[in-house]
Formats: C-alpha cells, sequence, structure tokens
C-alpha cells in the first residue's frame, strides 16, 4: 500500500526537467511586467487616456465651464475642416514639411559630409553647429523676435553689407512670415539632423570608399553610389522626425506670430490653441486636437509600412541572427 502511494505522488510530481523548463518562461513573463508595466501605465494615463477625454468633449459644444449638454456629434470636426482658415492652417505646416525636405535635408547632408572630413577644429565646428538646438524652442524665438524687429540686427546687418534693399517687414508682411519663420526653424533644428547624419557616417565602413577608390571611383561617385545608399536609414529616420515636427509646430511660431498677421503663419497647433484656450471653445479646440492627431498617426502608419519596414525588418534579423 505504502509503495504504490509512493509510485502515485511520483508518477504526479512534475520531472526535474519539466520544472526547469517552465521556469525560464515564467521568470520572463515576470520580468517583463515588471520591467513594462509602470511604462505602460504612465503611457497609458498621458497618452491613451487624454486622447480618449479628447475625443469625447469633440462631440460636444463646451466652453470649458458647465455640464456637457451641447451634443453636437462631428460638427465640430465639419466646422474645422471647412474653415478656410483651418485649412490654411493645414496648408503651412505642409509648406514647412516641404521645405524641411527640399532645403533642409540636402543641406544637412552637405553639411554633414563636410564635417565628417578630418578638418583643423572639427570638433569645435561641430559643437557650434549643434548649439542652437541645445536651446529652448522659446529662447530661440525671443533672440529671433528681437533680430528681426524693424531696424533690429538683421536689417542693420544687410545695410552693412549694402544690401538695404532686401530689407522687409521680416514678421508682418504676410507673404514671407512663414518663409522667415521657416528659416529660423531652420537655423533652429539643422544642428540635430547633422548630428545624426554624422552617427549615419560613422557606420559606412572606411573600406567600401577605398575600393570605390580603387577602381576609379571619383569622390561624387563614391558618395553618390556608397555612401548615400547607407546613409539612406538614417536619412529616412530623418525625413520621418522632420514632418512630424513640422506637422505639429507650434512654439516658434506662437512666440513669435502668434500666427499672424491675418493667419498668414497660423499651423493647426496654433489654431487649436487659439481657439481652444483663448476663445474656450475647448470642444472645437478638442475635434482639431483629434484631428492633428489622426493626421501625424496616419502618416507614422504609411511612413512605416512603406519607407521604414526594409529597415525594421532588417534590424529584427539581425537581432535573430
Amino acid at each position: 500500500m505504502t509503495a504504490t502511494a509512493t509510485r502515485v505522488r511520483a508518477a504526479a510530481r512534475p520531472s526535474a526537467p519539466a520544472a526547469r523548463m517552465r521556469a525560464p518562461g515564467a521568470r520572463k513573463k515576470l520580468e517583463l511586467t515588471f520591467l513594462l508595466g509602470p511604462a505602460l501605465v504612465l503611457f497609458t494615463g498621458f497618452v491613451l487616456v487624454p486622447i480618449g477625454i479628447a475625443a469625447f468633449y469633440s462631440l460636444y459644444e463646451w466652453n470649458g465651464f458647465g455640464p456637457l449638454d451641447d451634443f453636437v456629434g462631428l460638427g465640430n470636426y465639419a466646422d474645422a475642416l471647412s474653415g478656410s482658415v483651418f485649412q490654411g492652417a493645414i496648408g503651412h505646416n505642409l509648406i514647412i514639411a516641404g521645405l524641411s525636405l527640399v532645403i533642409q535635408l540636402p543641406l544637412s547632408i552637405g553639411l554633414a559630409l563636410l564635417l565628417n572630413r578630418k578638418l583643423r577644429g572639427r570638433a569645435v565646428l561641430r559643437a557650434l553647429v549643434f548649439a542652437p538646438y541645445v536651446l529652448s524652442e522659446a529662447i530661440t524665438a525671443v533672440i529671433w523676435l528681437l533680430m528681426l524687429q524693424p531696424n533690429g540686427f538683421v536689417d542693420q546687418m544687410i545695410r552693412g553689407i549694402g544690401l538695404g534693399g532686401l530689407v522687409q517687414h521680416w514678421l508682418a508682411d504676410p507673404g514671407i512670415v512663414l518663409y522667415t519663420l521657416f528659416a529660423v526653424i531652420t537655423w533652429k533644428y539643422i544642428g540635430f539632423g547633422i548630428i545624426l547624419l554624422l552617427a549615419g557616417l560613422q557606420g559606412v565602413p572606411a573600406e567600401l570608399r577605398e575600393a570605390a577608390a580603387l577602381d576609379g571611383a571619383s569622390a561624387w561617385q563614391t558618395t553618390r553610389h556608397v555612401v548615400l545608399p547607407l546613409l539612406g536609414p538614417t536619412i529616412r529616420i530623418w525625413v520621418f522626425l522632420s514632418v512630424i515636427g513640422s506637422l505639429q509646430l507650434f512654439d516658434l511660431v506662437w512666440i513669435m506670430t502668434l500666427g499672424g498677421p491675418a493667419d498668414a503663419s497660423a499651423t493647426m497647433a496654433t489654431y487649436l490653441v487659439d481657439h481652444g484656450f483663448k476663445r474656450y471653445e475647448f470642444g472645437f479646440g478638442s475635434a482639431v486636437a483629434v484631428i492633428l492627431f489622426v493626421i501625424c498617426f496616419v502618416f507614422a502608419l504609411l511612413y512605416q509600412r512603406f519607407a521604414l519596414r526594409r529597415d525594421t525588418d532588417g534590424a529584427l534579423t539581425r537581432m535573430v541572427d
């Protein structure tokens, strides 16, 4: 009887190898829960929940006070998308994004290639190029706001080199204010693009350049057919960050122009703040916020699907290998 009970207990007890196989899986789940749990809680509380609340408020005409009793459904969205000012704001964001790709990207690549060479004082030059990016948007906006005032530093400098006819009302002319802001944006953020591209250039093997030179390729041919293709993943990351930043542009514009004059420099973010907080149209402002979120989210999904997919697939393949 005792022997039979012992055999039953032995059969019911899991074998040592099986217990060892289950232990790593349980430990891994525990580690993931411990490491990812706080981040998921913060992400839910500070990202997902506010998005849901904004989507809920956007269905009401609400000034931020009192109960939500004036349900308008999608009326706020229709009013925003049909408004000429908001349509113009979307266009301004797209213009800034387009100019970033057409002007900032080639300029960043050229300066990164230059600063990647062995130059005297290269470290100092890199620091000077990156310095504007370290400044906060508020400080940058105030500095340039003072310099672009009539008879300010910019006007005096232009007159000093004999080009006084080019002096303009930089922040008061609806025809050029957006491009003036883009010049400030370029001064502010081009350092980040250059540093990012310099980091990507460190991953280009020197052996490939030497092999191209031995095959008779010129410096331009080596750059065009060897360096730039290998720099592709870094360039695609820069493009993504640049476009998303252009769509969410707010600080510099708000401090320097408040979206003016005559809404000539308004962006989606400044339009949101103007209506949502200054005019106490919280329901309408929430609808604009949701529209801005959807535009950025859709762009991120499409860009990930069609532009970054091969980069992420390659990274996953290297991790598996």
